[in-house]
């Protein structure tokens, strides 16, 4: 066999390999031995049948059989004699194949990176500090004080103004016909709250409880009902009543009411700490970006081209399905990807370079992830979740979702270790650089 290698553009490689015609033979003679002993042929007892019959009816699938067979062999070979590791799987391209003469492929495939470790210890970075201004722990009171609120009576003879609740009798009609779902009665509607399509709520203020208004207007071209885009609507609306929100005091009675907390003191505290718990995550999510970003700075990577759009691919169909949940259509996705293209590629460019950087200093380092850690992240997984345990542990029996997760805790044990041996500087959110 002989195998040469042409080095293409980047990490792309070209095998190509020469197999003599004796080895081609002995793989044809070896592949139709096979089928006859296993064929059943009208007329001749099972085995028995003439190699030149078994050559007539099985020539094709011979063909295939064999090209598999030195392919995957060859490949395998001469990958080991170039000291070749590819990432991937090869393009394969071959001359039609014949018995008794020589049989030349080609492989194309990209290689792994070569990873030179330059510094990956005191990497500079910088870290948000843990702060929690007072104003947050006012604003979630706030929002707690709303969700508590009732409604009363509007009893002064006045019109319906913003902030108020209006009670309505209403009913929809596009170009005379009845809107689907377009009508109800004694529907209660917070005027500002902007609950229906943009105009209707503020047609509204000024109405009279009794009084009938005609409210003309067009949804939206972004409606979700498609055949409703930018389409003219009439709603004909009767008020039938007012109620205003009536907001509780910020006290120990409304700690007690909204969580049993002895004090309002007390509410404050937990509610501190859980905003904490939220930022703390947050915070850890960046200082882990920020650090793989000074990782790569120092450490310069190649990033193969096909798993860079492999990766790219997973972030755009993971993008695609969050926004679909968010109401986005098909149309407005491809826009979306168009216009935030260069982020994708960025992005998947980033995950494939540190990805390789932290598989080597997992080595380097003897931070690959052993099996009671993957099991415990799989209890972990079960906890949080509430799934129960074996359910969690089904999913991972495959191997395949095995090795992702084990390179999941191990790339979380490289991390943690790079940030225990970092030189970090603590700042105040307004003073963060922005992260590349």
């Amino acid at each position: 066999m002989k195998a040469t290698v042409d080095k293409l553009p980047g990490l792309s490689r070209k095998l190509n390999v020469e197999i003599p015609a004796e080895k081609v033979q002995q793989a044809f003679d070896k592949v139709y031995k096979a089928i006859q002993k296993k064929a059943n042929i009208k007329g001749f007892r099972q085995g028995k049948a003439p190699i030149a019959t078994i050559k007539t009816i099985y020539g094709e699938q011979v063909k295939s059989d064999v090209v598999n067979e030195l392919v995957n062999e060859a490949y395998q070979s001469a990958l080991e004699d170039h000291k070749m590791d590819p990432v991937g799987y090869p393009n394969i391209s071959f001359t039609p194949i014949e018995a008794e003469k020589s049989f030349n492929f080609v492989a194309e495939f990209e290689i792994r990176p070569d990873v030179e470790l330059k510094k990956y210890e005191q990497l500079s970075i910088v870290k948000e500090k843990l702060e929690i201004p007072n104003e947050r722990i006012t604003e979630v009171l706030e929002n707690i004080r709303k969700s508590q609120s009732e409604l009363s009576p509007v009893f002064e003879d006045r019109p319906l103004a913003d902030g108020d609740v209006a009670e309505i009798n209403f009913a929809g009609s596009v170009n005379g016909q009845p809107l689907p779902n377009g009508s109800a009665e004694g529907h209660k509607l917070e005027i500002g709250a902007k609950q229906f399509i943009e105009g209707f709520e503020e047609a509204l203020v000024g109405m009279k409880i009794g009084e009938n208004r005609t409210v003309n207007l067009r949804f939206p071209e972004n409606y979700h009902e498609k055949s409703l885009s930018n389409a003219p609507v009439t709603f004909e609306v009767k008020l039938t009543g007012i109620k205003k929100k009536v907001l509780p005091e910020i006290n120990d009675e409304l700690a007690k009411k909204v969580g049993n907390f002895d004090s309002l003191d007390i509410l404050k505290e937990q509610i501190r700490k859980d905003i904490e718990a939220g930022e703390a995550d947050r915070i850890q999510d960046d200082l882990r970006a920020r650090i793989l970003q000074a990782l790569l700075e120092a450490n310069p990577v190649e990033a193969p081209r096909g798993l860079v759009e492999q990766q790219k691919r997973t972030l755009v169909e993971d993008m695609k399905s969050r926004m679909r949940q968010q109401g986005m259509s098909e149309t407005e996705f491809v826009e979306y990807t168009r216009k935030w293209d260069s982020e994708f590629e960025e992005s998947a460019t980033f995950m494939v370079k540190s990805t390789f950087l932290l598989d080597h200093l997992a080595d380097k380092l003897q931070l690959r992830a052993k099996s009671s850690e993957v099991e415990d992240k799989i209890n972990q997984f079960a906890q949080e979740s509430g799934v129960g345990i074996d359910r969690v542990r089904e999913f991972y029996s495959t191997p395949e979702q095995r090795s992702r997760l084990a390179f999941q805790v191990t790339e979380e044990k490289v991390v943690k270790h790079l940030i225990s041996v970092a030189a970090i500087t603590e700042v105040s959110k307004d003073k963060l650089p922005k992260e590349k």
